[in-house]
């Protein structure tokens, strides 16, 4: 059952008061009313309230000095004035007070109930952007960044010192090691972080069609523009451009860029007027721009422009005590997505995922998990169904730990055909079966079967 919306009615008019009040309750609303003005104030509380209906004049108090004091109180919420005579100089008056709407007298119901449920409906948007703002930001909170490793607190100390700077910043690292949700941190952690935070990889688009995409055109600058379009930093104005893959931008579209970052203002295609727009530029890249520097291939002047603060982020396999912190949230953000109840991984894989190298960094161990997840039949992910994924090197998986072999891929493999012995005799050879039971697919109980030259009257 929804709540009801509250509205406090203030009119010295009994028998107006009593209409309204009417015409409200009917309609569903939760009224106070109130024929002195004063008594109003003193009961009125911040927050208690969704709307304020008030007559504009009164004795002891009029509509506008209820204004006033209600603003005062609670700047955010709607004030409807009711008033007999209105002029163009009370309305300026009230609207600069902060009125939402004026209604005169005489009106119909319908009348009014139009004007409260639009400044009821303003309510509703507010609050919802409201908690859409701060579950922006505790999305992009900085301990939702996981992991309690040294590199990376010595990173998030750094961000947290510059997101309240209005600096470029210029971040660099490894594919998948966090660069777009560490530029989201920073956005939504500043003074920005109530308008747009605008992403864009330049690594991913033509050289014609990226110039357009960042700044715009005007209508007929070229064949195909049949009407001018606003580009990303004008999109952005106010808040944060992200230029993923810099290091990817074509010449021309440096020099455009470069041109911005010195003025704040840049051209559209096509037009002859400059267009002044206040945005912050964090921008990340996977390769070495002094490299690129040196080889022309970026330009120096603006290589400086954008990294006026550098955030370097560590690779996956130089922070590997995080590894287990972020397998565990992924695993919980899968169960949460999925309904699925994995507790966590067994002690061998977890240790053979500490032990990977992680070339794909975060956005590969966040895929191997979910794809272990998808394959998993028990309550932990085990190291049978990991290394269908990984490459399983070295660690202390089951086989070693029972002393099979002192080399690990050797006590692996002498695992992985007892496994399969195990799972082919429970299942009466049946390899579909077996394979359900493994969570693995019926392919690679095949090629396991054929590696391993395991034949029937081995597990018969």
């Amino acid at each position: 059952m929804s709540k009801k919306q509250r509205i406090l009615l203030i009119d010295d008019e009994e028998g107006m008061c009593r209409m309204i009040d009417a015409v409200l309750t009917d309609e569903g609303y939760a009224v106070r009313a109130f024929n002195d003005p004063l008594a109003a104030m003193e009961h009125f509380r911040a927050g208690s309230y969704d709307l304020v209906i008030t007559d504009i004049k009164m004795p002891g108090l009029s509509g506008i000095e209820v204004l006033e004091r209600v603003k005062g109180k609670d700047p955010a919420l709607p004030v409807i004035i009711i008033t007999a005579h209105a002029t163009v100089d009370m309305s300026i008056q009230a609207m600069r007070k902060g009125a939402y709407d004026m209604v005169t007298k005489p009106f119909e119901p319908d009348e009014l109930l139009f004007r409260v449920r639009n400044a009821l409906a303003r309510v509703q948007l507010l609050e919802e952007n409201k908690s859409l703002r701060e579950e922006l930001v505790g999305r992009f909170r900085f301990e939702k960044i996981i992991g309690g490793s040294e590199k990376l607190q010595g990173v998030l100390t750094k961000v947290e010192k510059i997101a309240i700077r209005d600096t470029s910043v210029l971040i660099t690292g490894e594919s998948g090691t966090g660069k777009e949700l560490v530029a989201q941190a920073i956005h939504y952690n500043s003074p920005r972080k109530e308008k747009r935070f605008v992403a864009i990889n330049c690594g991913a688009l033509p050289e014609s069609v990226l110039e357009s995409e960042l700044f715009g055109y005007k209508k007929g600058a070229f064949t195909g523009a049949i009407e001018d379009r606003q580009g990303l930093l004008m999109a952005a104005d106010g808040g944060t451009l992200f230029l993923d893959e810099v290091g990817n931008l074509p010449h021309n579209v440096q020099k455009t860029l470069l041109r911005f970052l010195q003025e704040q203002e840049f051209r559209r295609i096509g037009d002859t007027a400059p267009t002044k727009v206040d945005v912050r530029v964090i921008s990340a890249t996977n390769a070495d721009l002094k490299d690129a520097v040196q080889t022309s291939a970026f330009r120096e002047d603006l290589f400086y422009r954008l990294n006026v603060v550098n955030i370097h982020l560590p690779p996956l396999r130089e922070r590997r005590s995080d590894i287990p912190l972020l397998a565990g949230h992924f695993i919980q953000e899968q169960n949460e997505k999925f309904g699925t109840r994995i507790q966590g991984l067994s002690a061998e894989a977890q240790d053979a995922l500490c032990e990977f190298s992680w070339p794909g960094n975060i956005r590969q161990l966040r895929n191997v998990i979910e794809a272990s997840m998808a394959m998993e039949n028990g309550d932990y992910i085990t190291l049978p169904v990991l290394a269908q994924f990984i490459e399983v090197e070295q660690g202390t998986g089951e086989a070693e730990v029972r002393g099979l072999d002192s080399d690990y891929s050797s006590a692996l493999a002498h695992f992985e055909i007892d496994y399969l012995k195990e799972l082919l005799r429970k299942s009466d050879g049946n390899v579909e079966a077996a394979a359900r039971q493994a969570g693995m697919n019926m392919a690679t109980i095949y090629r396991k079967i054929k590696k391993y030259d395991i034949r029937r009257e081995d597990y018969v």
